[in-house]
Formats: C-alpha cells, structure tokens, sequence
C-alpha cells in the first residue's frame, strides 16, 4: 500500500487534432479513474490539453471539455509555437508531483503511464517510455531515426534510444529542468542534463489512431538539426578537420600540377587543374560558414530572450487563470 499519494498531471500538446482528440481524451480519463480507484494517485489530478494555435475546431473541443470537467485544463496558445514550445507550455503551467507528457495521436499508449507511475513510486524522478518496436513505421523511417539517434551518440550528446517525449518527471525533476532557459528547445537532450534516479518503460508504438501526422519530412530534419546543434560542437570541430582534409588535398593537387609542367610537354595554362581545387575550395567554405552561421543563428535567438509561447487563454474550472503570461 502507498503511504503518500502523489498528485498526477497528463500534458498533450494538440496541433489540428479534432480527428483524435475525443479518443485520446476519453482513454486518458479512463485511465486517470483507475488509478484514482487503485489508490495510485491523489484526487487532485489533472490532465492539461494545449492548443498549439490550432487551425481546426480542436480549441473548441478543448474548450467544451474542460467547461463539463473539473479535471481537465485546456490551455490555448496565442499562435502555433511549435511541438516543443506547446509541451514546455504545459509542463511549467503543472503544480502536480509527477507530471507524464504524451501526444495526442494515441501512438503513445497512455496504458503504459501506470508503470510509469509505478516506477515513480520506487524512487524514479524521470521515467522514459522507449519503443521495444518500430513495426508502425515505414522502412525509411525507421532507418532515418534509429540513424539520427546513432549519430547523435558519435557527437557526444546523451539521449535515451528510441525515446521521444513520452516520458514521467517528478515535481523536483522538473523544477530543475525550469531553470535551463535556452530558447531553442531539445526536451529530450534537456532533460537528460537534469539528472536523478531515472527508468526505463518499454512498449510497443501504434499507428496513429486517427488524422495525419504533424511531423512530415521536412519538420524532422529541421527537428533532428535542432538537436544536434542544441547540444553538440562536434559539427564546429568537423570544420577544422575539413580545412585540413582540403589543405592536404590542395597541396597534392599542387605537388602533381608541377609534376605535370615539369616532365610533360603537354600542359595547358588555366587548364582544369586549377579550376578544379578553386571550386572544390570554394564550395568547401561555403559549407564552414553555413555551420558556423547556424550557432551565430542560436546566439542571436539566445541573446533575445524573448518569451517561448504566450497564454491566449486557459479554462479550469475550479481555478483562476495565471495574472502573468509567459
């Protein structure tokens, strides 16, 4: 039996979701109840929906929701913020002691947020939800992920392998992960500077149960650049090394051009071999100062300091908005 029960929030970012968001809701209210029944949870649990600047009718879902049910906060951005931005959102406007973030595509079985709860109680400040399996997706995605999460290991940056951002923080977890306040956010690379005792929850990832996917290719690679720049200076090193590679590949050039024009009869002045290196040179450079104006890119979005989302507006029932939006 649990001595002290502990408060419980469920924050779902939504970004056009009214295809799902009915299920999603309906599956993570019967979820809250039985834990509420089991005695695993405190009465005071919550489940906060944000509205990412939806474009369909999913605020006025939300909306409706949290006007019928007192354990439930929908919180609608001012504009769309992004993924990341709408589930930071979420977690600073929690006071619960364990807070669990899921999508709201129902890839993510909330069923597997009890184990999640359980291993809070056995003294897990962070719990990560891992996918055993990728049988839900297509070959290239799989491979592309699996990859990325790969070479973002070779670069030094410490993420959980096939972890997204289903996962459980306790109340003193993210308390800490609040006073990290870079604008370009990487949640999984974030909270694994955070520390604590932490576990790991192994599941099997759905299809998504309803709607299309609001991470198309594009989205990903802009993601997956994010990461890497977010937490890695390996792309800055890889730089120098390049300049060498090319000093080394310019002077063997150089040492078979005098060869040429030395022993043979059959040189050309402003013949290919110069084009050639000027080119491969230039090309090279342009590459260096594209990197290099990533990271002066983050320095000036860093140095801005400028909010990370804004409240357009927030309906609980049994409670008053906050004064001050972030």
């Amino acid at each position: 039996m649990i001595k002290t029960l502990a408060s419980l929030a469920i924050v779902v970012p939504c970004y056009n979701e009214e295809e799902v968001i009915n299920e999603t809701v309906s599956r993570l209210k019967v979820l809250l109840a039985k834990l509420l029944s089991e005695n695993k949870i405190a009465p005071k649990s919550r489940l906060y929906l944000v509205d990412d600047g939806s474009r369909d009718k999913t605020w006025e879902l939300l909306h409706g929701f949290a006007r019928t049910d007192p354990s439930i906060v929908a919180v609608k951005l001012s504009r769309n913020k992004g993924h990341q931005n709408a589930l930071y959102a979420g977690l600073c406007l929690t006071e619960e002691d364990m807070v669990v973030s899921i999508d709201a595509d129902l890839q993510d079985d909330p069923a597997n947020i009890e184990r999640m709860v359980d291993e809070y109680y056995l003294g897990n400040d962070v719990v990560y939800g891992v996918r055993s399996k990728r049988d839900s997706d297509t070959f290239f995605k799989r491979f592309t992920a699996e990859g990325y999460y790969h070479l973002m290991r070779a670069m030094g940056v410490d993420l959980v392998f096939n972890h997204a951002d289903f996962r459980l923080m306790s109340r003193r977890a993210l308390d800490a992960f609040k006073q990290y306040p870079e604008f370009n956010l990487f949640l999984r690379g974030i909270i694994r500077e955070v520390g604590f005792p932490s576990s790991i929850v192994e599941y099997e990832r759905h299809a998504r149960f309803a709607g299309e996917s609001k991470y198309p290719l594009a989205k990903m690679l802009s993601f997956a650049w994010e990461g890497i720049t977010s937490f890695s200076i390996v792309p800055l090193r890889l730089i120098t090394v390049l300049g060498f590679c090319t000093g080394l590949v310019s002077f063997v050039v150089l040492v078979w051009v005098l060869l040429v024009r030395v022993f043979t009869d059959s040189a050309i002045p402003g013949w290919a071999s110069i084009l050639i290196p000027l080119l491969f040179v230039g090309s090279v450079q342009l590459l260096c100062l594209g990197i290099i104006g990533e990271y002066l890119g983050k320095l000036y979005s860093e140095t801005k300091r400028r909010p990370k989302y804004h409240l357009s507006d927030m309906v609980v029932m049994d409670k008053e908005p906050p004064s001050s939006m972030e």
